[in-house]
Parts: structure tokens; C-alpha cells; sequence
């Protein structure tokens, strides 16, 4: 009994919050839906996130919720981490904190505004990841996706350009410029490298 309860005493341990972060507009929702159907042989759970914003048939699979309720939640405890960007309340729910303890690793779409204070909740848990893109292709995307106006689309490009110096130094980085399947693979292999150390997966 005891063998048992230390193995799964290090799976906690070793369980981690990858933490992705991305302009609007990097690709961030694309890669998350499509590495999402290819975690079924991970010990790895994608967390929803609850958004104050319509869904939309192209963006995120998240939960709407309408700011009154948001902001109940909210005063309820019902998130671990909340905060507010362009006009919009961002939530993710106390459910992953359950998953952690499990021993279940957990894939999110963080917020790179939010990022030093969920380091600071989730100490070396935490592993952020980029997802990275030129400016060049950041202004084509924004543009095709048809929803900022001209103005507001350089405002987005220069502030993800601003925004680099703040990233963690300890950030995993991911390209995706042009190949999606490779920035997928890089990310499903970054969650199988601390897989592997997980004696619960073995």
C-alpha cells in the first residue's frame, strides 16, 4: 500500500500546467482544437474556459457565460484564475486544480497578461508555452479573420511585438508561421516528455 501511495504521491509531483499563450490571431485556438482529439493516449485534460464573449463557429469551444453571471461565479470562488481583456471577462474553473491533484497533466489557453500570476499560483507546475508568429503573418491573419478594423489590427501587431520582453525565460516556444501539423507535434511531444517521467502512465 504504501509503494502505491508514494507512485501516486510523485504522479501529483510531476503533473503540469501547460500554459499556452499567443497573440490573437497566432493560431492558438487552431492548434489547441486540433491537438485536442490526439491527447486520448496522454494523461493530459484541455481545460474550458469560460468567456464572457458569443462563441463564434471558427473560435474557441469555450463556455459563454454573461458578465452578470461571469462575475457571480467569480465572487463565488467557482475560477482559479480570471481576469479581463478587450472588453471581456476570461475564466478557468477550480475543476483543474482537481485534475492536478489527480495526477493528470492540463492543456489551457492562458493569457500572456495573466501569465506572471499564474506562475505565481502554480510555481514550476507551470510550463508556458508560445505560440509564435511574425508580425507579417499576425497582420495577414487579423486581417482575413475580418474582425478588428485597420487601426485596431496594428494596435494588436505592436502590442504583441511590446509583449515579448515580458514572456517567462523559462517559455517553451513554438513556431507557426505556416506549418500547423508541426507546431502540433511540437506541442504533443513537449506533454509526452513529461509524460514519460509519470510513473502513473507507464
Amino acid at each position: 500500500m504504501s509503494n502505491a501511495r508514494s507512485t501516486v504521491q510523485q504522479a501529483v509531483s510531476l503533473s503540469r500546467l501547460f500554459y499556452v499563450m499567443g497573440a490573437s490571431g497566432s493560431g492558438k485556438d487552431t492548434l489547441l482544437r486540433l491537438t485536442r482529439p490526439r491527447l486520448d493516449q496522454l494523461p493530459c485534460l484541455v481545460a474550458h474556459r469560460y468567456i464572457t464573449r458569443p462563441p463564434e463557429l471558427k473560435g474557441e469551444n469555450h463556455i459563454f457565460l454573461s458578465q452578470s453571471e461571469f462575475l457571480r461565479r467569480k465572487a463565488l470562488g467557482a475560477f482559479t484564475m480570471s481576469w479581463e481583456a478587450n472588453g471581456y471577462w476570461y475564466g478557468v474553473g477550480q475543476e483543474i486544480d482537481h485534475w492536478l491533484s489527480s495526477g493528470s497533466h492540463v492543456l489551457m489557453n492562458g493569457s500572456r497578461a495573466y501569465a506572471n500570476e499564474a506562475a505565481r499560483q502554480y510555481g514550476e507546475r507551470l510550463v508556458p508555452v508560445v505560440i509564435d508568429v511574425s508580425a507579417a503573418k499576425l497582420e495577414t491573419r487579423l486581417t482575413e479573420r475580418g474582425r478588428e478594423s485597420a487601426e485596431e489590427i496594428d494596435r494588436r501587431v505592436a502590442r504583441a511585438g511590446a509583449m515579448r520582453a515580458d514572456i517567462p525565460a523559462n517559455a517553451v516556444w513554438i513556431n507557426n508561421d505556416d506549418d500547423t501539423e508541426s507546431a502540433v507535434l511540437q506541442l504533443l511531444d513537449l506533454i509526452s516528455s513529461y509524460s514519460r517521467a509519470n510513473p502513473a502512465t507507464s
